[in-house]
């Protein structure tokens, strides 16, 4: 079969296509024919060695999809022909991957591949960000960093979803509000000089929850966007810094900066993941949950994927077609 390969640590330029042998699958594995494979920050990092997560080189990356089973073990609940989502955590960016039972999901039939694609990292990790680690309460204000990508977008509809009362998207550039606006987000600001821009739209009283999937130089000013007992959602670091925090800052209003590990959270956690995936089903047959698709690319063209990703360029949720 066709897959793409990291083979050297020199970046998401040097990705290979190569053919492999089809993966076998271990005794309670299920094998999926990928439709589409999410791309996402961590396998960028994967590129150049910096991921946690550091397989024996060659690899092939991808740690979520969309597809049809070809196969499935005797008690899996799942068979032939069966359209589902799944997180196989490597191997995604190929044409077969095996997943574990636990870890794949049916896909509802008003769900594109490409959508489903979308859904297992930013969806259940937005899911856990809000509800879990957040706390969210119905009627909340929530302000999302990053809102044109896909965790970003995903946070905006898990949010609205869920109850909040407002969300307000933070981009750097007019395109990029329109993508998040689109995905459902009640208003967006511009990056530069969001502080100020935030306290008028919420006519001072600041925001309930802050996403922050970027870090950097934005996390100072996402504090002084918090209204009192407030919680800053420490997500990621797509803008490459990772900030520090005077936690004097925190006592005046009883704020909470808060990490958000999923990944780490549901290793620890079996059956987690399957409880989260079904809170997500009524909204994605009803609509309310739906990754907007900022790229569609083929096996070949993974690089261009990844760069995508790298130079924070996609609006959305880029994925890969075999």
């Amino acid at each position: 079969m066709r897959a793409v390969q990291i083979t050297t640590l020199d970046g998401p330029s040097a990705v290979e296509v190569v053919d492999i042998d089809a993966p076998a699958p271990g005794p309670d594995q299920i094998v999926i024919d990928v439709r589409a494979a999410g791309v996402s920050f961590p396998e960028v990092l994967q590129t150049r060695g910096l991921y946690q997560v550091k397989p024996e080189l060659p690899f092939v990356p991808g740690s979520e999809i969309a597809g049809v089973v070809a196969t499935a073990p005797e008690g899996s609940g799942f068979a032939p022909g069966d359209r589902v989502a799944a997180l196989p955590m490597l191997g995604g960016f190929s044409e077969q991957v095996v997943t574990n039972a636990d870890l794949t999901f049916r896909l509802p039939d008003n769900v594109s591949f490409e959508q489903g694609a979308g859904l297992p990292l930013n969806y259940l990790t937005a899911h856990f960000a809000l509800l879990a680690r957040g706390r969210m309460q119905a009627g909340e204000t929530v302000l999302v960093h990053g809102a044109a990508g896909g965790v970003g977008t995903a946070s905006i509809q898990v949010a609205k979803a869920f109850g909040a009362g407002q969300v307000i998207a933070v981009v750097s550039t007019e395109e990029k509000g329109d993508v998040a606006v689109a995905a459902g987000a009640d208003t967006y600001v511009l990056a530069d000089g969001f502080r100020d821009a935030v306290k008028e739209v919420t006519e001072k009283r600041g925001v309930d929850i802050v996403v922050d999937p970027v870090g950097g130089d934005r996390f100072t000013d996402s504090l002084r966007c918090l209204a009192d007992d407030g919680r800053l959602l420490v997500i990621g670091f797509t803008a490459g810094s990772i900030p520090e925090v005077k936690v004097n800052r925190l006592l005046l209003n009883n704020l909470d900066v808060v990490g958000v590990g999923w990944g780490a959270y549901v290793l620890k956690r079996p059956g987690y993941v399957a409880a989260q995936w079904q809170e997500l089903v009524p909204h994605l047959e009803s609509g309310a949950l739906a990754p907007p698709i900022g790229g569609t690319f083929g096996l070949a063209d993974a690089s261009k994927a990844l760069e995508a990703i790298d130079t924070r360029a996609a609006l959305g949720k880029v994925v890969l077609v075999p």
